[in-house]
């Protein structure tokens, strides 16, 4: 157990980025905390971090360890608070990943009944827009919106991503709205960048098939709050996600065009490690988070007749 104890400290200096932090969590003076991680140190024969007056961090076998050992400890944790509690007590610190702007949104408002439910568990949340490495950061899960690309990794879907093309007025009003996907090769399109480059091939369903149509834009971003500012302020039509575009669709900032023509649907999904044993805490956020999101997303609540209708050119 010693050698458990000590893995169990290193992983708690390396989340809260000093010796004497993790022995204020751990209830250790440092003196007893700086001597376990010599021990551990001194027992794998290889130097696990790298100390400085102002900055620790871990060595290339520290990370390794790292990696594999945070595994070994929520396996740990998952099978011995499950045969102690019978899975009725939640602990832990659950690491979570999510966008910028879908953690502000809809994760952060949920976090007060979360934690009101379950009062053992602490929450470390990320909110990053790039694909974070869960295994190598240490997170348990992460909340990704799209097409799910890395196969490595357990994914549950919580809600359907739907999304759609919408413009403003003032655009529409100029340029003209769209009758046939054809069209859109005419217009200003604002393009998504991204890990596999620019997203200038719109796939859209036309009756039974799918359909993809290249177009074109001069403004282009990896961040979508961007693109949707871009749209609402009338240069030109995006493909958004509901959850990101609602309020300005209710409001009438944005209309959406081609109803007729839908894009293809996509998913919300809670991804995780693959591993044996589900740590209890991640198994009931990600029931939580299916709850609360689940068959009616919140934003979808009053978006049905706004999202589905047709728009012709609003008047001069």
């Amino acid at each position: 157990m010693n050698r458990i104890e000590d893995l169990t400290l290193f992983l708690r200096v390396l989340d809260l980025g000093s010796i004497s932090a993790a022995a204020r969590h751990l209830d250790l003076s440092v003196a007893v905390a700086s001597h376990r991680l010599k021990r551990l140190e001194s027992e794998l024969g290889v130097r696990l971090l790298h100390r400085t007056t102002r900055q620790l961090s871990a060595t290339a076998e520290g990370s390794v360890l790292a990696k594999h050992g945070r595994t070994l400890i929520d396996d740990l944790d998952a099978l011995t608070s499950g045969l102690r509690h019978a899975g009725t007590r939640i602990t832990g610190t659950l690491r979570l990943t999510v966008s910028s702007a879908f953690g502000r949104l809809y994760i952060s408002p949920l976090l007060p009944e979360f934690l009101c439910r379950y009062p053992d568990v602490r929450l470390h949340i990320d909110l990053n827009d790039q694909v974070t490495d869960l295994v190598g950061l240490g997170f348990d899960l992460a909340i990704r919106i799209g097409t799910l690309r890395d196969s490595s990794l357990v994914a549950q879907k919580l809600t359907t991503n739907r999304r759609v093309l919408c413009a403003s007025p003032d655009y529409l009003r100029r340029r003209g709205t769209p009758k046939r996907p054809a069209d859109l090769k005419n217009h200003e399109c604002l393009l998504k960048i991204e890990d596999d480059g620019r997203q200038d091939v719109w796939r859209l369903i036309d009756g039974q098939r799918q359909i993809d149509i290249r177009v074109k834009g001069r403004l282009d971003s990896n961040v979508g709050d961007l693109l949707r500012d871009a749209a609402v302020g009338g240069l030109g039509i995006a493909q958004l996600s509901t959850w990101h575009a609602c309020e300005d669709l209710r409001a009438g900032r944005l209309n959406v065009i081609l109803p007729d023509y839908p894009v293809p649907d996509t998913g919300i999904h809670a991804v995780m490690p693959r591993r044996q044993l589900i740590p209890p805490r991640v198994r009931a956020f990600i029931s939580f988070l299916t709850e609360q999101l689940g068959q009616q997303p919140p934003w979808e609540k009053g978006l049905h007749g706004v999202s589905k209708r047709s728009h012709r050119n609003p008047r001069l």
